[in-house]
Formats: structure tokens, C-alpha cells, sequence
């Protein structure tokens, strides 16, 4: 049976004009490509074009939802160069990929903050905040990837003047504060407000056994936007529960190696291999899963758009909820047993064993009953 949905030329052709948007065509008239991509082996290493307005090299990245969500893209600094400035009534999350250097926020009234990054870093752009960024390296050059929820702010207004040069402060989002991009926040459970992370690939996390693995968890409210981000870590030889959610979560691994599986409901899972710079990103409802199988903690950042979290009247993500409760996570206890033989599989090729027999066990105390 088919699982793509794909239709005849002749019902395509119906809706071929809809397929083209506001978003897509202004990418185009950047000069840039559209990579229609889940998987991006390396971010550091995907080629980009010279992207005349910005003074960089760019390349976005979509997924199937770029019309209601987010998008992504990558974009190189040139060595002891810098980008130009830019103010956009759409939000931005960076994460610096290689290189070092700076970045000045300034509004409308003067007052303006510039901040210090490198390898690692990931901080946010507040709301129509005007914005720079310089290298720091006469000899190398810098590389970010973003994610933004440009496409459906284009798509409404399909004006361009009015979404990157509108004179409109933003107080309640920035209003020049000193100590904006001071490295510094509150925890509120697993949530961290902050507007600037200088080392996600070391930052302390939070347990969160619900996810499984013994993995460490820590969620963040950026720039005081719609946008919201994590990051997950879980050690060696294990792996995460499967779990699914709406578009637009874009995984970007931090450190360590392994694999995902992605798969929609009723469909053999895909495989993608992953180390540090590898972007994944699920498809909408698509079950996705987590292994690491090399010798070290395996970290990821997931930069996201709220419409991806479909939450309970708790206001728990139900992907954090066990499917036999009504939630989109899958048990351990319920996996398929083709997962488990795969990850044995991958790890024995490096001379490892799983170390998930006491993750099974701890899982009991808490399962829900199976659905009658």
C-alpha cells in the first residue's frame, strides 16, 4: 500500500500554482536555494551561495510545513568581514557553528548591546530589533545556522518593505537593557530564561527520565518570543524513547555519534546517521528516535516552533505522554522489536554492548496499563 499520497500529473497540476508562496519566491530573489530536506549529514560543511544583500554565503533549509511553521538556514561571516544590518518583524534563533566574533542589537532610540560568541553559542534575535553581525577571525570564517518563523510572516503580509523595514520598537521584547545578552537566566522548572547560552555543547542540563535513557534535559524562552528551543543529552550506549509531534523541530547534534529512526505511523523506520553539525529534521507526526553508539554522551539542540508542541490540558507536550494514555511517546515496553536488534546491531560494530537493561526495569514502575 502507498504511504506518500502521491496523485496523477493531471490532480498535481490542479494545484501546482499553490505550491509556490510569498516565502519561496523571495528566497529565490535572494539568490539562494531551498535545500527540501529532513536530513543534513553536516551543517558545517553544506554548500552555500553568495548572498549579495547580507554581504555572506547562505543556504536555507525547509521541510514539508514551511507554509504554517518555521524554516532554517545556514549562513557564512567571510574571515575579518561582517554581515549587514538587519531588522525583520519575524524571530530569529541562532547557534554558531564554527568560528568567533560579535553581534551589536541597537533600536530605534540609540540605546544598543553588543555581545561576544563563539563555537557553541546560541542566543536570539528580539522582534524587529536592528541587528549586525562581525567576525572576530581575519583568517577563518564564521558559520551560524538559524531558525526563524519568517515563511508564514511573508506569506501573510507578501510585502517584503514592510517585514524588513518597519520602524517599530518592541520594547516589552528589548528595550536596550545592558545585561540582555549576559550569559546569565532563571530556571523555572525545565524552563531557562535567558537570551544568551555561550556553551550549549557543556551546559548543565536537568534529569528528565520521562524521556527516557537517564537523559538530561533543559528547555529555553528566548528573546521573550513565540519560539522555543531544548537541548537533550543521554549517555552512551542507550537511546530515547520513540516519541512524534508536529513540523518543524530542527535537531541539530551537538556531540557524540549515532543514528535516528524516523518513521510515520504504519511504515517501515528510516535510517540517519548522525554525528556533530548534523541537522535532522522529522517530518510532520513522523515517530522519531534517538541512539548513541559511540563512546560519549551524545547531546543535541532542537530549535522549534510553538505549532510543534501539541500539548494536554496540562499543559504537558504529548510527546513527553505515553501512548497508552492518550499521549504520541512510545513505552519501551511497546517498541517494535526491530529496534532493539538494530541497536545491538550498531553497537556491536564498535565493540559495545546496550546499557539499557536497567532503563527497561526502571520503566515498569511507572507504565501505564495497556489500553483495553
Amino acid at each position: 500500500m502507498a504511504k506518500d499520497a502521491i496523485v496523477n500529473d493531471t490532480l498535481a497540476a490542479k494545484f501546482a500554482t499553490e505550491k509556490d508562496s510569498p516565502y519561496t519566491r523571495w528566497v529565490a530573489a535572494e539568490g539562494l536555494d531551498i535545500i527540501a530536506a529532513h536530513y543534513v549529514p553536516d551543517l558545517r560543511t553544506v554548500e552555500l551561495k553568495p548572498w549579495e544583500r547580507r554581504g555572506g554565503r547562505g543556504v536555507f533549509i525547509n521541510h514539508e510545513a514551511t507554509r504554517t511553521s518555521n524554516d532554517c538556514y545556514v549562513c557564512e561571516i567571510p574571515a575579518g568581514g561582517r554581515l549587514a544590518p538587519q531588522r525583520q518583524l519575524f524571530e530569529e534563533m541562532i547557534l554558531i557553528l564554527d568560528g568567533q566574533g560579535s553581534t551589536k542589537v541597537w533600536n530605534d532610540t540609540g540605546a544598543s548591546v553588543t555581545f561576544e560568541w563563539q563555537a557553541g553559542s546560541m542566543f536570539a534575535i528580539p522582534l524587529n530589533a536592528h541587528h549586525q553581525h562581525f567576525n572576530g577571525s581575519g583568517r577563518k570564517a564564521a558559520r551560524f545556522v538559524s531558525s526563524t518563523n519568517m515563511p508564514p510572516v511573508i506569506n501573510l503580509y507578501d510585502d517584503v518593505d514592510f517585514v524588513f523595514n518597519t520602524s517599530r520598537d518592541f520594547p516589552d521584547r528589548f528595550d536596550g537593557e545592558p545585561d540582555y545578552f549576559s550569559p546569565k537566566g532563571e530556571q523555572k522548572g525545565l524552563l531557562l530564561d535567558t537570551n544568551f547560552v555561550a556553551d550549549a555543547v557543556n551546559l548543565p542540563l536537568i534529569e528528565a527520565k520521562e524521556r527516557g535513557a537517564g537523559g538530561g534535559h533543559i528547555r529555553f524562552a528566548m528573546a521573550r518570543g513565540s519560539m522555543n528551543s531544548h537541548i537533550s543529552q543521554f549517555p552512551t550506549a542507550t537511546y530515547k524513547k520513540g516519541h512524534r509531534h508536529g513540523p518543524g523541530a530542527h535537531v541539530i547534534i551537538l556531540s557524540g555519534e549515532g543514528y535516528s529512526l524516523m518513521w510515520p505511523e504504519g511504515e517501515e523506520p528510516r535510517r540517519y546517521e548522525w554525528g556533530p553539525g548534523t541537522l535532522i529534521v522529522p517530518p510532520n507526526m513522523w515517530f522519531h528516535q534517538h541512539f548513541n553508539t559511540g563512546p560519549e554522551p551524545s547531546r543535541y539542540l532542537a530549535f522549534k516552533h510553538e505549532t510543534v508542541s501539541l500539548r494536554n490540558a496540562q499543559g504537558v507536550p504529548k510527546a513527553w505522554i505515553s501512548r497508552r494514555i492518550g499521549g504520541d511517546q512510545i513505552d519501551y515496553a511497546d517498541e517494535s522489536p526491530y529496534v532493539r536488534e538494530t541497536f545491538r546491531e550498531a553497537l556491536a560494530k564498535h565493540g559495545m554492548e546496550p546499557r539499557m537493561d536497567a532503563v527497561y526495569e526502571a520503566e515498569f514502575a511507572t507504565l501505564p496499563p495497556e489500553p483495553k
